[in-house]
Formats: C-alpha cells, sequence, structure tokens
C-alpha cells in the first residue's frame, strides 16, 4: 500500500488520527515494523551522480592540459608519433588520478551522509523513544523540540510555543509559529501552520505530531532539486592552484614561443625543431601532477580525520583547521565527561553527600554523608519537573533517556527509592514549558489527588528569587535568599553545576507559565548539584593546544563560579568567576572587544554573546574554531571559521551549520583534528616545494641549450618521463608524511601567509641551479668526449631523475635536517617510492621497447657512479640551506 498526498492541514485532529489508524499512545513495536514493511523507508531520494565517463571526461577541464592535448595535436600532425603517445599518457595517468580521487570524495560523502544519518524521538507503545529517522513510519506520533531536525511531514497534534525554520522549504526567513488548529485545503505551504515539514528545523517550544508522510511522499521528497546536485570538494586552495595554473598557461606559451624564436633568429634552428623545443618547454614547465597530488593530500587528511572520529563536511575546514589560534569550546560532554549525577542536595539545614564520598574536613561548605528523609520530596518534585523518561532495555534492565542532567535527577529520585513511574502516573503533568536558554527554568503543572501542584527547576539566580518560604523539617519557613546564593556560590566554586527545585499549590488557581509574576510566590524545596568531571584526555589536549599557540575559551551556560573551577581543572587560568553574559551586556565596545581576547571563561551567556564573542575575536584577525551542540549554538557555529558540532549530543541545527562533526564529542579529538590540519598542510606545502623546482630545472635545462645554441639535452618524450616518474611516485609519497616533530609546539600560520614561505623561495632557485648544472654539465662533457647523441640524453635524463630522489628526501622536512633516522626511514612510502623509481627506470634504461619509445641506450656501472656522484650533493645544498635559514634568519615563517 503506497503513501498519498493528502491535505492533512485541513483535517481536525481525531480525524488524522482515525485516518492513520493511530492513537496518542503511539504505534507499538509491531505495528511500526508492519508498516516499515508497507511503506518502506523514510529516505530521500539520494543526489544524482555523474557517470563514471562524465567523471572522467571533467578531469581534462584545464588550460594546462589544453595547452598539453593541443601540442599531443600538432605532433601527432608532424608524424611525431612517440612525442604524441608520451604527451597522451602523461594526461590520461593525470586524469586517471584526478578521477579516482574524486570516486573517493563522493565515496566519502556518502559515507558521511551515514555517520551523520538524523535521529528522530517517537512515543511508541507509551514509551518515549529514540530511533533512526529512517525507521518513521505514517502514524508515529513524533516528539518535537528545539534543535531538532524534522524529518517527516508531520500534522501537529499540541503545541506550546512552538515555531519552526521552514526557510530551507518556503524561503520564509522568519520561523513560522504551528498550531494544532487546522487550515484551510487550498492554504500555501507557508501557511500550513498545524503542518511541520521535512527537512525544517524546530527553534523554538515543543510540540506533539503525528507522521502524516514519509520519504518521497514528503513535501521535501518531491523538491528533487533540491539534491539535485554532489557536493563540490573545491577549495579555496585548488582555487588558487587554478589561478596560479593560468598565470603559469601565460607565462610557458609566452616563454616558449620566445625561445623558439630566439633559436631560429640567433642560431639558424629550423622551425620544426624549435617548435619541438617550444613544445618541450611547455611540457617541462607545467606541472601537471600539482592539481591531483594536492587534492590527493586533501582526500587523506579527511580520511585520517575519519578514523580519529573528526567528520568533516566541508572540505575547505581541512585547510582552515591548521590555522587555528583560537577555539571557543562549550564544556558539557566536550570537556566533559557528560556522565552527570547528583552529587550533594542542599536543604534549608544544610548540604548532605548523594553518592556516599567522604567529605572534605577541609571544606567548611562540605556537605553530610547521606540525604536525609527531608529530600525525598526535592527528588519527587524534581523527578515530575523533568523530561528525561524511564524505558525498559533489552536485557529486561530500566535504562533512562533524555538530557543527561534530566537523567541525573530521575536516578537521584531512585536512589532515594522513589519509582518514577508509578510517580509520574500518580501526579500526571497537565500542561508545562520546556528549559529555555532565555529564561532558564522548566515548568509543569500536575494533578496530585485533590490537587494541582506547580514544580519549577532551574538556575537558582532565576528560581530562588520567585520563592518567599523555604521547605524546613518544621514546615515551610522565611527565606533567607542571601544565605542561599552564599551556600551556592560555595557549591559552584567546587565545580557542581546547580539546580534549584520549588514548588506551590494552585488548587484552582490558573497560572501563567510564561512570566516571573505568574510564578511567584514558590516555595524553595532545595537545590540539587550537579557534577560533571573533565575528560582527563580534554586536560591534555587543552594543554598540546596551548603549548601550540592556539588559546582555549570555554563559553558555557553553566553558573559562573562553577565554569571558573572546570576551568581551573582543565588549565584555564585560575579565576575565581567566569565572565557573564551580564558582564558583557554592561560593556562597551572597546571592552568587550578586551575581555573577549584576554578571558578563558565565559558563563551564562546567550546565543547573541557567542556570536559576538566570534566576531570580536575574528575582527582581532584571530581564526577561530566554535564547538557548540545546541540549536542557541549555531549562528556562533556558523559565524566562526570552523564550526565544530557534536556528533552524539549535538542538534541537527548545530550540525548542519557546522564544517565539522566530532563523532564522540571529545574535544581531544578536535585537537587531533587541528594537528592533523597542520600536517596536510605541511605536505600540501612540500609537495610544491618538490615539484616547483624540478619543473623549473627541466624547463631551464632547454632554455639556455637553445639560447646556447646547443642540441637538446633531453627530448620532450623524455621530459614527460621525468613527470610522469615525478608526479606518480616520488611527490605522491610526500601527501603520506607524518607529522614533523614540533608540528604542535609552533604558533599558527598567519592566515595572510603565501603558499610558499620567502624563506623557501630561495631553495627552489639553489636547488633548480644546482639539477641545471649539473645535469647539463654531464651532457656537454659527454658529448665534448665524443659520446653519442642519445647515450648523453640518457645519461642526462638519468641523472635528473637521480637529482629529484635524493631531494625527495631533503623535500620531507621543510626545517628540520632529513639527515637522521627519522628523516630517512620514518615514512616508508618515500623508500617505496624511490625503489619504484629506480626500477622504471631499468625498464627504461635496459628493455627493447622502452628503449625504442624513449630513444634510450643502455648505461654502464661507470655512467651509474657519475650519475649518483653528480646528483647527491642537491642532498647537501637543500641542507645547508636549512641550516642558514635556521641560524641566521631572524624571520622565520611559522611552518618551522
Amino acid at each position: 500500500m503506497a503513501q498519498h498526498p493528502r491535505a492533512w492541514h485541513a483535517l481536525e485532529t481525531d480525524e488524522v488520527l482515525e485516518v492513520l489508524d493511530t492513537t496518542l499512545e503511539g504505534l507499538t513495536e509491531a505495528e511500526a515494523q508492519a508498516r516499515l514493511q508497507t511503506y518502506g523507508e523514510n529516505r530521500q531520494r539520494p543526489p544524482e551522480k555523474r557517470s563514471r565517463l562524465m567523471r572522467f571526461l571533467a578531469q581534462f577541464r584545464n588550460l594546462l592540459i589544453y595547452i598539453l592535448l593541443g601540442a599531443a595535436v600538432v605532433t601527432a600532425l608532424l608524424g611525431h608519433w612517440i612525442d604524441t603517445g608520451a604527451i597522451v599518457a602523461v594526461v590520461l595517468i593525470n586524469a586517471l588520478i584526478g578521477y579516482i580521487q574524486e570516486g573517493k570524495a563522493e565515496n566519502a560523502m556518502d559515507a558521511i551522509r551515514g555517520l551523520l544519518a538524523p535521529q528522530a524521538v517517537v512515543r511508541r507503545g507509551r514509551r518515549r523513544r529514540t530511533i533512526e529517522a529512517a525507521r518513521l513510519v505514517p502514524g508515529d506520533i513524533l516528539i518535537l523540540e528545539p534543535g531538532n531536525k524534522i524529518t517527516a511531514d508531520v500534522r501537529i497534534l499540541s503545541a506550546r510555543g512552538l515555531e519552526v525554520d521552514e526557510s530551507s522549504l518556503t524561503g520564509e526567513s522568519v520561523p513560522a509559529e504551528k498550531a494544532p488548529a487546522s487550515v484551510p485545503a487550498g492554504a500555501n505551504l507557508a501557511d500550513q501552520h498545524s503542518m511541520a515539514f521535512a527537512g525544517t528545523l524546530v527553534t523554538r517550544g515543543e510540540g506533539v505530531g503525528v507522521v502524516a508522510a514519509t520519504g518521497l511522499v514528503t513535501q521535501l521528497g518531491q523538491v528533487t532539486e533540491m539534491l539535485a546536485e554532489v557536493e563540490q570538494v573545491t577549495t579555496p586552495l585548488l582555487r588558487h592552484l587554478n589561478q596560479l595554473s593560468r598565470k603559469l598557461a601565460v607565462l610557458i606559451v609566452a616563454g616558449s614561443i620566445l625561445t623558439a624564436l630566439a633559436g631560429i633568429l640567433l642560431h639558424g634552428f629550423s622551425v620544426l625543431e624549435m617548435f619541438m623545443a617550444a613544445v618541450g618547454l611547455a611540457v617541462a614547465a607545467i606541472p601537471q601532477g600539482l592539481p591531483a597530488i594536492v587534492t590527493i593530500t586533501l582526500a587523506f587528511g579527511v580520511q585520517r580525520l575519519a578514523k580519529r572520529n573528526a567528520i568533516v563536511r566541508r572540505l575547505p575546514a581541512v585547510e582552515t583547521l591548521g590555522a587555528v589560534t583560537v577555539i571557543c569550546s562549550d564544556k558539557t560532554g566536550t570537556l566533559t565527561l557528560n556522565q552527570m549525577t547528583v552529587q550533594e542536595v542542599l536543604l534549608a539545614d544544610g548540604a548532605y553527600r548523594v553518592d556516599g564520598q567522604d567529605a572534605d574536613p577541609a571544606d567548611s561548605s562540605a556537605a553530610k554523608e547521606a540525604p536525609p528523609a527531608e529530600s525525598r520530596p526535592l527528588a519527587q518534585a524534581a523527578a515530575l519537573c523533568c523530561d528525561a523518561s524511564v524505558y525498559e532495555q533489552a536485557d529486561g534492565s530500566k535504562g533512562i533517556s533524555g538530557d543527561p542532567m534530566e537523567a541525573a535527577i530521575l536516578h537521584f529520585a531512585a536512589s532515594m527509592g522513589i519509582d518514577v513511574e508509578a510517580l509520574r502516573d500518580a501526579a500526571p503533568r497537565e500542561t508545562g514549558i520546556p528549559f529555555d536558554s532565555a529564561c532558564r527554568y522548566m515548568a509543569t503543572v500536575n494533578s496530585v489527588e485533590d490537587d494541582r501542584k506547580l514544580v519549577v527547576k532551574g538556575a537558582p539566580e532565576v528560581v530562588v528569587p520567585l520563592c518567599s518560604s523555604a521547605r524546613t523539617r518544621t514546615g515551610d519557613a522565611s527565606l533567607d535568599e542571601a544565605a542561599w546564593h552564599t551556600s551556592a556560590e560555595a557549591m559552584a566554586r567546587r565545580g557542581l553545576r546547580l539546580l534549584a527545585i520549588a514548588e506551590r499549590s494552585l488548587g484552582d488557581d490558573p497560572v501563567d507559565l510564561e512570566t516571573s509574576e505568574g510564578l511567584s510566590g514558590l516555595v524553595l524545596l532545595g537545590l540539587v548539584a550537579i557534577i560533571d568531571p573533565p575528560r582527563d584526555e580534554a586536560i591534555s589536549a587543552v594543554a598540546a593546544c596551548q603549548r601550540a599557540g592556539i588559546r582555549i575559551k570555554m563559553i558555557t551556560g553553566d553558573h559562573a563560579v562553577t565554569a571558573a573551577a572546570i576551568g581551573r581543572q582543565i588549565g584555564l587560568g585560575e579565576a575565581d568567576r567566569g565572565v557573564t553574559g551580564s558582564d558583557l551586556d554592561a560593556m562597551d565596545a572597546e571592552t568587550f572587544s578586551r575581555v573577549a581576547s584576554d578571558s578563558a571563561v565565559f558563563a551564562r551567556v546567550s546565543p547573541r554573546h557567542k556570536l559576538d564573542l566570534v566576531s570580536a575575536l575574528q575582527a582581532k584577525g584571530e581564526v577561530v574554531a566554535m564547538t557548540g551542540d545546541g540549536v542557541n549554538d549555531a549562528p556562533a557555529l556558523k559565524r566562526a571559521d570552523v564550526g565544530v558540532a557534536m556528533g552524539q549530543s549535538g542538534t541537527d541545527a548545530a550540525r548542519e551549520s557546522s564544517a565539522v562533526v566530532l563523532a564522540d564529542d571529545n574535544f581531544a579529538t578536535l585537537e587531533a583534528a587541528v594537528r592533523q590540519g597542520r600536517v596536510i598542510y605541511d605536505n600540501i606545502v612540500k609537495s610544491i616545494l618538490f615539484i616547483l623546482p624540478t619543473n623549473a630545472a627541466e624547463a631551464l635545462l632547454l632554455v639556455f641549450a637553445v639560447l646556447g645554441g646547443l642540441q637538446l639535452p633531453i627530448t620532450p618524450a623524455q621530459i614527460l618521463w621525468v613527470n610522469m616518474i615525478t608526479a606518480v611516485t616520488l611527490a605522491l609519497a610526500l601527501t603520506l608524511e607524518p607529522p614533523e616533530r614540533h608540528v604542535m609546539r609552533r604558533s599558527p600560520r598567519p592566515t595572510n601567509a603565501p603558499l610558499i614561505p620567502k624563506t623557501q623561495r630561495a631553495r627552489i632557485v639553489l636547488v633548480a641551479a644546482v639539477m641545471v648544472g649539473g645535469t647539463l654539465g654531464v651532457f656537454l662533457m659527454e658529448r665534448a668526449g665524443g659520446r653519442d647523441l642519445a647515450e648523453a640524453r640518457t645519461l642526462a635524463l638519468h641523472t635528473l631523475v637521480l637529482f629529484e630522489m635524493w631531494f625527495l628526501l631533503s623535500a620531507r622536512r621543510l626545517h628540520a635536517s632529513s639527515l637522521n633516522w627519522s628523516g630517512l626511514l620514518a615514512n616508508p612510502y618515500v623508500l617505496l617510492a624511490g625503489a619504484a623509481t629506480i626500477l622504471a627506470q631499468l625498464v627504461l634504461i635496459y628493455t627493447p621497447m622502452m628503449q625504442f619509445l624513449f630513444d634510450t641506450r643502455p648505461l654502464g656501472w661507470r655512467d651509474w657512479l657519475l650519475a649518483l656522484g653528480v646528483s647527491l650533493p642537491v642532498i647537501a645544498v637543500a641542507e645547508g640551506h636549512k641550516a642558514w635559514g635556521a641560524n641566521g634568519s631572524a624571520s622565520m615563517h611559522p611552518l618551522r
């Protein structure tokens, strides 16, 4: 039976439930499974992908490749089939590398979609369940909460302050209010206020709805063009390289033409000879493999990050991670374990331990060891004013699902001998408002026997002022607000997170849960103190980031003193109190900017404060990474240079606003991602610094030969062979380089730092000069000694390849010496690349087929020794430049 679109928004709620054959208690698991078999999984059509042929042809869309293909056509018309074949072979190999990489990128994006598969909170068999959104079926009762992405078309059954961001579907920039009342059948999509659609986000309030349509039958499923394009992986770096390619193309074509004209006019070379020289010069100067090498480096980096639980959603973040100067981190679950437990309760007559740990006698505020019976009403009220739920696990035991803080409250109630399910059945909730970061409290109205009870749970600084009395052993007594706040401050200084619990008997009186006036006159039952200890690995990761010149700022909604206590434990300074949102509101722009830069702990902040803090840091030139998990974090995540969302506890709104998702919600993973970002950038620079001098040397060999009136020391086909060896084996090995020793002990690179550091440019010139001098010198010496032209060219070719092999060993380290065991053996791929290059050279020089194709001749042991002796000094030149730079340069690039 297929789903049929219909005007669900025009039906009354009871009609919808009847048509869908469901109830407010939800489907049973058996019913849901049967409907899943009938309707299929709740999935959208995957993005259309280009065919393999089109993806392969796309690899040729590059101006430098067009120049090479043009040269291949002309050489073919002239009958130089070997040159044509060599040019085409190199172009095809380059295209194949790009084709394979793009296929891996598409597979990686498919894997990311699986890792970030959305979830949904439903009511099945009267129980709250969290399931994969793909398993939603028509008739499911869906719970709608702030920050959740709606994953099916839903008919609203009840709502309180529910607002949904539908901009992705309707184009409306303002969130739409939702209500259960039906609307006319002809209403357009934006006016269907009784519906919530797949692909939209809950921004405020709460609600309950019934799933009316799933998969392709949803409104989102019908807008297939939204998913028509495959996500692109072009990065700023690659765009910069494309711009560089265009500039190089102009220079190469102009240089080739001028060199050919000089040969014809100055030395009388034939037009055909100079055309082939121009082709050889273009082939030599074009770094055919550079775009593929850079992209492969990024792709390998993304795979490494994924193995470390850091999922890159937007590839440019790979580059930016390595330049981060400030990390603004959420606290709960990122820097801490997010395993909250109620450790103490504060009642009118004192504080008491819940977990049985020994009290610290040096702490005047230390709690007594066991909670008294007077804490039972506190636990009961807290369990009622709580959205976490109890469910039965597969092994028959009871589990708790929901917010970790609320789960801790239910565990506390259970420890007091309270049957939470029985309590809630005896005191059902009539109405309530969820916790909101703006008002910082939650309120419910529960029916208790012949009475109605208002229960409020929230931040002490908000709830305590609403109370007129406090519960004691002998009854309700007047409230000493200052004394309660003093005790709360003392507990918060020990890193405890506090919630105040209060109640009031309502009788038949109405109540406004949205205003402080409606909640006044409460009776304070007490405070619960919850501990969420720092992760051990987070403490180490924070220290590692600080050594790397990265400043860490903790931004949390916690109490200012609690936040400062956690900050002290993880190494963010010794402040007794964090900077609060109220403090920030009272500052002028200049003071705000200074405090944003100088302070490390911010507490009780709003979404606007987070956004303003990120903006203030960026205005001072900082590269900011921002972590977050809630819908209120989404604006700051989007504004940050690198938004980092939590994969486990994070909301869909946070994940969709971010560039990176931490699958394990761990700050240590973020530190590892920053480390990998630096390694990726290093390896890109290493690859470029290796390719540029080798290509420059090849081109200059031909320029000097033509200008000097000499025969070409290397033919165009042989140059193509060298380029193929460079791109496929030697340069590719650099993409797999491990981190250098002090990668996390140097300052972040400036955002305006050139791709090629100034200190490295002299090395490019020196290495190219040595390669040109050695190769040309060997060729001229052999020709002067009467050596056959083909033999002299073969020796020159072999010498140039050995130059590149030796230079590769030095290129593995940007500044540190490579002349040690680590520099020689740390990357086994370099040794494999060297072995593969030697094997390829043996095939080139000694097999008849390759001799015919590339006009090579066999070399003797004397030739090998000569090529080895001439090429080996390039290591000394490159390593000498490193030593000179380390000792004599006052301004080193931060890659050092």
